[in-house]
């Protein structure tokens, strides 16, 4: 009796539990930049990443291309819709090889339905995915552009999840980031090369960020040299 009170209950592993659903599940490899939607097809169903890193862009009129989001390990995306919403807004594109979840619309609902420590996870999950809007949404309206791309990088690295840290990140262009944060790519090129040489980042060819990048976003401009001032743009 002592040595099963005193044994620990394992905390519940989505991805382990999603592997169990019997129906309305796919699991598919992606590469690089291939589509995993497009904006305006049917959303039918929500999707999981069991390994690598999408990016969502929506597209306008226009032809012209803005990244909203990036999501990785373990994030879920396409939830929408689960609220009624017809088609997807945006496009959702592989930035690394992938392997992903598809699941379909009626069986997210019935394990949502059956299962409560499922719909407990995940009801946690939108939760923090509305924080984080609301967190791009204060940065975007109030940080500088350095400050933006610093928190950008820090939280591509998984800073500030649950979990280890990553502190390399997949390949992502300097447009990409320029589009992440609204500023130009020669903004962010200038930016990288700053943190570059105060350490708070190694960039040849692989990303890897250090935590003292943390410096840029908690204090104001640490690092801005004589002559040179910050701009929200």
């Amino acid at each position: 009796m002592a040595k099963a009170k005193n044994k620990k209950r394992q905390p519940f592993n989505v991805k382990t539990f999603l592997s169990t659903v019997d129906s309305g599940r796919t699991v598919k490899t992606y590469r690089k930049k291939d589509k995993i939607f497009s904006q305006g097809d049917p959303a039918d169903a929500v999707f999981y990443i069991q390994e690598g890193k999408v990016k969502v862009c929506v597209i306008s009129d226009a032809g012209k291309e803005a990244v909203v989001a990036l999501h990785g390990d373990e994030d879920f995306f396409g939830e929408g819709c689960l609220s009624g919403q017809p088609l997807r807004l945006a496009t959702v594109a592989a930035m690394t090889g992938c392997v992903i979840m598809r699941l379909d619309k009626a069986a997210v609902v019935k394990v949502l339905h059956e299962q409560p420590k499922f719909s407990e996870a995940f009801m946690a999950f939108l939760l923090a995915r509305k924080a984080r809007v609301e967190e791009d949404l204060v940065d975007q309206l109030f940080n500088s552009s350095e400050k933006r791309l610093a928190r950008a990088l820090l939280l591509m690295a998984n800073f500030g999840k649950e979990g280890k840290p990553e502190p390399v990140i997949a390949k992502i262009s300097q447009e990409t980031l320029a589009e992440i944060i609204g500023t130009t790519r020669s903004r962010v090129s200038t930016f990288m090369n700053k943190f570059r040489e105060l350490g708070f980042i190694n960039y040849n060819g692989v990303l890897e960020v250090h935590n003292s990048l943390l410096n840029v976003v908690l204090h104001d401009n640490p690092h801005l040299r004589r002559g040179e001032t910050a701009n929200n743009d």
